[in-house]
C-alpha cells in the first residue's frame, strides 16, 4: 500500500465520521426534507439521461416499450389464467341464454 491509498483512506474515515455527526445533529423534518431533495435530484437526471439516451437512439427505446408492454400483456393474461383455475370470474360480458325444450 503506497502513500496515496492511506491518505485516500483516512479521507474516507473523515467523510464517514462527519457525515454520522452532522446526520445526528439534523432534526427529523430536516432530514427528510434533505432525503426529498435528493430524491427530485435523482428523477431530474434519471430524466435527463432517459431523454438522451432516446435522442440518440430511438429504435432501442421503441423496442424496450414495446417488450414491456408485451410483458406487461403476458403478465395480466396469466393473472386472468390463474384466477378462472382458482374459480373466480373473469371480467367480461355475459347474456341470458334461453332454453329450449325438444321432445
Amino acid at each position: 500500500m503506497n502513500k496515496f491509498d492511506a491518505y485516500t483512506d483516512r479521507v474516507v474515515d473523515f467523510a464517514d465520521k462527519v457525515g454520522g455527526a452532522v446526520k445526528d445533529h439534523i432534526p427529523d423534518h430536516a432530514m427528510r426534507w434533505i432525503e426529498t431533495g435528493a430524491a427530485i435530484g435523482a428523477v431530474k437526471t434519471g430524466s435527463r439521461v432517459a431523454r438522451t439516451f432516446v435522442k440518440r437512439n430511438p429504435a432501442i427505446a421503441v423496442a424496450a416499450v414495446a417488450g414491456a408492454g408485451l410483458l406487461w400483456y403476458a403478465a395480466r393474461r396469466r393473472a386472468k389464467r390463474i384466477q378462472a383455475e382458482e374459480g373466480e370470474t373473469i371480467d367480461g360480458e355475459s347474456r341470458r341464454v334461453a332454453s329450449i325444450r325438444h321432445g
